[in-house]
């Protein structure tokens, strides 16, 4: 860790923390108690993609817990949460709304993307983000060639 990203990380407000990791149990739970049981128990005849999504959201709720831990290390994972439900309300979810075919699953979903993102929105603590994901500079592409200096 730097000096800058350890700067970045003492600017985060306990409560900002806090509000990390009630967003993180609230994703986990959210998703063991909906997914769980689909996951555990389920057919042998379970469509290929939606063993996929549940695999996926499972996943994404097992990485929420460790984020209770570690907010900050984890915060990737409301990155994915903030960008999949951008797409799906972008790509699916208004273009639905707008040709009006919204059925009571899509109003659901839509619904669901909608609170997700603005949790998001909500919890993220920006200036760290800005800090630690946008000011600073990228990893490097090539390995460090070892410089010879006289002494």
């Amino acid at each position: 860790m730097n000096a800058s990203s350890g700067a970045a990380t003492a600017d985060v407000s306990t409560f900002r923390l806090y509000l990390l990791r009630a967003a993180y149990l609230l994703i986990a739970v959210g998703l063991i108690l909906m997914i769980g049981p689909l996951i555990l128990r389920h057919s042998a005849d379970v469509p290929h993609m939606h063993g996929v999504v549940r695999s996926l959201l499972g996943a994404v709720a097992l990485l929420a817990l460790v984020g209770i831990r570690y907010p900050l290390k984890m915060l990737p994972l409301l990155f994915f949460e903030l960008v999949w439900k951008s797409i799906w309300v972008l790509a699916f979810g208004l273009p639905r709304w707008s040709a009006h075919q919204l059925d009571s699953d899509t109003v659901q979903t839509m619904f669901d993307c909608l609170f997700g993102i603005a949790l998001v929105l909500l919890v993220l603590p920006w200036r760290y983000v800005v800090a630690t994901y946008v000011t600073v500079p990228g990893d490097r592409w090539r390995k460090r060639v070892a410089s010879i200096t006289q002494g």
